[in-house]
């Protein structure tokens, strides 16, 4: 009789991760739960938010009837990722930490550790497929459009994508929840985190401020007028119209002020009031490109999102060097912003993606 094939899984505490975990074993797989300890600290009302986590997924583990353990990846966490964190916001960049958590955690120590303790596969609570074929990993979107997570999990390599399971592909998130409540388990109702990856929901300000020193500076319109102070230009981001302090002032009726640039070398940020046209750009140069499942042609076109929150747009892409290339937009888009990703599409398949290094106007 053939041994069954182990699979562990990524549990996060969450809804997601605790049906994917249902699933596998209802598949006939033995399950071994995992929790990860990414980020050591209380949370900002005085409570470990880690250790509540780490009480829902005993809850359910207990529940579905699985072995559970918890690893501590904090020491990876904060020299793989969280060092470039601080580095993108000191440099004026707006970072996405949840992409690199993906590539330098969970699916690098994460599945080393679960090999190590006889797992034949890993397995997490990711809106995405995965098609193994032909020796290649295609990294397909999910049913769930809405849920899609093929964006965060752009600079995941071939050899990661090896034995991975993605039991949520094809699912939609009500029916995981439907799952949930139908089996009994605690995470049926818990809401979503939304937070930075492992870090959680906090003030993003008062957090960063523990960190980096804050370099106060002019806010000025494009045309050189000098309309306030800003805090520090970590703390501003292309586009952003919350948290400007600059309402009330004479003139400024038909319209909300936004961020258009950041100038580092002088310490400015610059603003437009009403007049989006400066936030528009028609091609962006993108660095670090991870190709999923191969090297593509010198030059093609293809659908692409420059941020999490937005519908695929159609571009040309030029390869410039294997991991670098221009982008050249059908249409113009609205705040691409450097230190974010761009990722690329083919129809139903995630092709790569790389780090946004600047966007800039043709005409």
């Amino acid at each position: 009789m053939e041994k069954r094939k182990t699979v562990a899984v990524g549990m996060s505490g969450g809804v997601d991760s605790s049906v994917a975990a249902l699933l596998l074993k209802e598949q006939g797989y033995d399950v071994i739960g995992l929790y990860m300890v990414n980020w050591e600290e209380e949370g900002e009302n005085g409570c470990c938010t880690a250790e509540a986590d780490y009480e829902d997924v005993k809850r359910v583990c207990n529940k579905i009837g699985i072995p559970y353990y918890t690893v501590n990846f904090a020491k990876e966490y904060a020299e793989r990722v969280f060092s470039y964190f601080l580095k993108e916001y000191e440099a004026g960049r707006t970072p996405n930490p949840d992409v690199l958590c993906n590539r330098e955690i969970k699916f690098g120590p994460f599945k080393e550790y679960a090999a190590a303790l006889g797992a034949d596969y890993i397995a997490t609570g990711h809106y995405c497929g995965i098609l193994h074929e032909g020796g290649r990993h295609y990294l397909l979107k999910a049913a769930d459009a809405g849920k899609d997570q093929t964006y965060f999990l752009n600079q995941v390599t071939q050899p990661q994508f090896a034995n991975v399971l993605f039991p949520l592909g094809n699912i939609c998130k009500p029916q995981v929840r439907e799952i949930a409540a139908k089996y009994g388990l605690s995470t049926a109702a818990k809401k979503d985190s939304t937070g930075i990856c492992f870090i959680g929901e906090r003030n993003f300000r008062n957090f960063l401020r523990n960190y980096l020193p804050a370099r106060p500076g002019k806010i000025m319109t494009c045309e050189g007028e000098e309309v306030g102070e800003h805090i520090g230009l970590m703390y501003y981001t292309l586009g952003q119209r919350k948290g400007l302090d600059l309402g009330g002032r004479k003139g400024d009726e038909g319209g909300r002020w936004f961020v258009v640039k950041k100038d580092l070398k002088n310490n400015v940020l610059y603003v437009s009031h009403g007049d989006e046209s400066p936030l528009y750009t028609d091609q962006c140069t993108v660095t670090g490109i991870n190709w999923i499942p191969e090297v593509p042609p010198q030059e093609f076109v293809c659908t692409a999102k420059f941020r999490y929150r937005q519908s695929e747009q159609g571009v040309r892409v030029c390869r410039t060097g294997e991991n670098v290339a221009e982008v050249y937009f059908d249409e113009p888009q609205r705040a691409v912003t450097p230190g974010q990703y761009a990722v690329f599409y083919e129809g139903d398949k995630c092709i790569g993606g790389g780090v946004i290094e600047k966007a800039e106007r043709r005409s």
